[in-house]
C-alpha cells in the first residue's frame, strides 16, 4: 500500500466516524425529545425495548378498583426497595381505591394519586422518555397509567453501601473519625452535621454523557467570593465525557494547568476538613460513587497543613508545621545536595566528614548521580510495590524491603553507606507530606533536582529551585495565586502560615481567597 492509498484510507475512516457520530447525536437528540405515550403498554414496551428487557427490570400492571383504570409500575431491583415499593405505592393505591371512589376521568386520578395517596416525600412528574429513563437508571421508581401521556417518579432508591467509618487514605490523629463514603447523599448529610447553615448550598450538575452521574458544588452564600464560583460553575460546565467513575476525571479536566506536577485541587476523605474548607470561603465538589471530594481553590501552603495542626495547641501546631515545611525542602533537594557535593564541591564539606565520605565510598563503580540515581529509583520500586499489595504484605514488603536491599547494596560495593543514609532521609521526609498528591510532585522533582546537580552541582540546584518558583508564582487555582498568601503577600493571613496562631486571635477567614464575610467569629454579639 502506496502513501497517497493510506492517507486516502484514513481520511475516509475519518469520515465515517464523523458520520457515525452525528448520527448518533441526531438519535440521542430524538430520545430526548420523544415524549410519553397515552397508552400504557406503548410506554412499557418502549421502556423494555431500550433497555433490550434485562434481568433486573421490574415491571408491573394492576388495575386501580373503583376508577376503571390500568397501572404500571416499573423499577431496577437492586436499586429501588422494593419493600417500600409495596408499602408506599401499590398498597395505598389498593386501599385508596377499595374504600373510595375515584374521580372517573383519568387525569383527576394520575393528580390524586400524586397529591394524596403516594405515600412517599420525593414524588415528581415526567413527560418525556428521557425523563422516565434518567430517572429509572438511578434508582427511581416509575409509576404510569393508561391514557396518561405522563408519568410519576416516585424516589424510593436504596442499594448496598459503605458504611461511614474512619477516612482509609487519611490518618486521624485526633478528630472526628468518619469519612466520606461512596453515596452522594450519605456526604451531603455528613457535610450538613458539620454546617448548619441555612446558607449552605449544594448546586447539582450532571456530569458524563452516558451514565449522567451527580455532581454537587458546596458552598456558603454570603462567604464564598461569587468569581469563584461562576468560574467553578463554567469549567464543570465545559466537561464532555461519558462517564467521570472517580473525582480525579474532573479534578483533571477543571485544573488550570495539566502540565504542572503540583494538584491545583485538593482532594480528602475527611469531613471536618472539607466543612472547614467551605467556612473559609472555598468551594467543595462531591461526585456521586466515589469518597474523594474536591476543595477549591487550592494553594501550596493548603497541601502542607492537616486538620490536626487545628485541634492541638498552637505551639505543637506550628511546631509540627515548621517540620512539615523542613521535610518538603529535604524531600526535593537532598540527594540533589549529596551529589553536588560530592561531584563538584567537596571543599564545601567540613574534612572530618569528607575524609568519612570517601572512605565509604572507596571501591564504588559508580559517581554519586548514578549512586543516587540507582537508590532512589529502587525507593520508588518498593513504594509502588508496597502500595499495590495488600496492606499487611505490603508494610513488610516496603520495610523488609529497603533494609535488605540496601544493606545487600552496600555490602556489594555497589553503593555507599552515606547515599543508603540519604535516601532513606528523603524517603521519610516525603511521608511527612500529609497530602498524597503533593507528595507524589516532589518525587518527581527529585529527579529534575538529580540531574541539575549532576550537570552542573550547586548552580544547577540554584537554576532548578530557580525555575521551580517561577513556576509554582505563575501558577493558579480558580484565579487564585498558587503561592499565595506568599506571593503576592497577604501579612495578614500569615498567622495561620508556618506559625499557627492561639485560636483567639485567627477571627477572619483567608484574605486570598476574597471572602464576602471575612469574619469567622462575631465578637460583642
Amino acid at each position: 500500500m502506496n502513501f497517497k492509498s493510506l492517507i486516502g484510507r484514513m481520511k475516509k475512516m475519518n469520515q465515517q466516524q464523523n458520520q457515525k457520530q452525528t448520527q448518533n447525536q441526531g438519535e440521542n437528540q430524538t430520545f430526548n425529545q420523544l415524549e410519553l405515550s397515552d397508552v400504557l403498554d406503548d410506554n412499557m414496551t418502549a421502556i423494555k425495548q431500550f433497555m433490550e428487557n434485562p434481568r433486573d427490570l421490574v415491571a408491573r400492571t394492576f388495575q386501580i378498583r373503583n376508577a376503571n383504570v390500568t397501572c404500571g409500575i416499573i423499577y431496577i431491583d437492586g436499586l429501588v426497595n422494593g419493600e417500600l415499593v409495596n408499602n408506599d405505592v401499590i398498597k395505598p393505591v389498593q386501599t385508596a381505591a377499595a374504600h373510595d371512589k375515584l374521580p372517573d376521568a383519568t387525569m383527576a386520578v394520575f393528580d390524586m394519586l400524586f397529591q394524596d395517596i403516594i405515600a412517599t416525600g420525593d414524588v415528581k412528574k415526567g413527560k418525556t422518555m428521557d425523563d422516565v429513563m434518567n430517572a429509572l437508571l438511578s434508582g427511581t421508581t416509575i409509576l404510569l397509567l393508561d391514557g396518561m401521556n405522563q408519568a410519576l417518579l416516585i424516589d424510593l432508591k436504596k442499594w448496598e453501601q459503605r458504611s461511614v467509618g474512619e477516612p482509609v487514605s487519611e490518618t486521624v490523629i485526633r478528630g472526628p473519625r468518619d469519612g466520606f463514603v461512596e453515596n452522594l447523599q450519605t456526604n451531603l448529610t455528613q457535610v450538613r452535621r458539620y454546617i448548619r447553615d441555612v446558607n449552605l448550598r449544594f448546586d447539582t450538575h450532571q456530569i458524563g454523557r452516558r451514565s449522567k452521574k451527580d455532581l454537587v458544588v458546596a458552598y456558603v452564600d454570603g462567604i464564598i467570593h461569587p468569581d469563584i464560583l461562576k468560574e467553578v460553575n463554567r469549567r464543570l460546565k465545559t466537561i464532555d465525557m461519558d462517564d467521570a467513575p472517580e473525582s480525579g476525571f474532573i479534578e483533571q479536566w477543571i485544573e488550570d494547568s495539566f502540565l504542572s506536577p503540583f494538584p491545583q485541587v485538593i482532594n480528602t476523605e475527611r469531613p471536618d476538613k472539607a466543612a472547614t474548607a467551605i467556612m473559609q470561603g472555598k468551594v467543595v465538589i462531591l461526585l456521586d460513587g466515589t469518597p474523594f471530594v474536591l476543595i477549591m481553590p487550592a494553594t501550596l501552603d493548603n497541601a502542607l497543613q492537616s486538620p490536626e495542626d487545628y485541634y492541638e495547641r498552637w505551639t505543637i501546631g506550628t511546631l509540627v508545621r515548621m517540620l512539615r515545611y523542613t521535610a518538603a525542602f529535604i524531600a526535593v533537594f537532598l540527594p540533589a545536595l549529596y551529589i553536588a557535593l560530592v561531584t563538584f564541591h567537596q571543599e564545601m564539606i567540613p574534612s572530618n566528614l569528607a575524609f568519612s565520605i570517601a572512605a565509604t565510598r572507596e571501591g564504588v563503580p559508580f559517581p554519586a548521580f548514578i549512586e543516587a540515581l540507582l537508590m532512589v529509583g529502587t525507593m520508588e520500586l518498593l513504594r509502588e510495590a508496597g502500595a499495590r499489595l495488600p496492606r499487611t504484605i505490603g508494610q513488610t514488603i516496603g520495610i523488609v524491603g529497603g533494609l535488605v536491599i540496601g544493606d545487600a547494596a552496600v555490602q556489594a560495593g555497589i553503593v555507599s553507606p552515606i547515599m543508603v543514609i540519604v535516601v532513606a532521609l528523603n524517603a521519610i521526609a516525603s511521608f511527612a507530606i500529609p497530602t498524597y498528591s503533593v507528595s507524589i510532585a516532589f518525587r518527581i522533582l527529585v529527579f529534575g533536582m538529580m540531574i541539575a546537580a549532576g550537570a552542573f552541582g550547586l548552580y544547577g540546584i540554584i537554576l532548578g529551585y530557580i525555575v521551580i518558583n517561577i513556576h509554582l508564582t505563575n501558577l493558579k487555582s480558580v484565579g487564585v495565586p498558587y503561592t499565595a498568601p506568599f506571593a503576592p503577600t497577604f501579612l495578614k493571613d500569615f498567622k495561620d502560615l508556618v506559625f499557627r496562631a492561639p485560636v483567639p486571635l485567627m477571627q477572619k477567614r483567608p484574605e486570598y481567597v476574597k471572602p464576602q464575610d471575612d469574619q469567622s467569629a462575631n465578637k460583642g454579639d
